[in-house]
């Protein structure tokens, strides 16, 4: 049986959110322009200025240790289907209880 009208489906890339940053515009602030705008945005963080940089360390992510670890099936799925990066996840919630322990 052949149906009338076959949509196609659409791809994952027709899907995705259209960006909304007009990119030529962006393009043509100058570096004064894009200070100017960043002082008056009360979310922008503080421009790092030749101060910030003597002060700044560098601060690398502490090395993980490979495991064996048994979790419930439901925990998991849980975890999993939030998507990519569910064992960083699982680690933040770890690394958090910990740190509620030590207060």
């Amino acid at each position: 049986m052949k149906r009338a009208h076959t949509a196609k489906r659409p791809t994952k890339a027709s899907r995705a959110p259209k960006a909304k940053t007009d990119w030529n515009r962006v393009d043509r602030f100058t570096d004064r322009q894009i200070a100017q705008a960043a002082r008056r945005d009360p979310d922008a963080a503080p421009i790092a200025d030749s101060e910030w940089f003597r002060q700044a360390k560098l601060v690398l992510p502490e090395p993980k240790q490979a495991i064996s670890l048994r979790l419930d099936r439901g925990v998991l799925a849980w975890f999993k289907q939030r998507g990519r990066g569910y064992q960083t996840r699982i680690n933040a919630v770890l690394k958090a209880y910990v740190e509620a322990q030590r207060r």
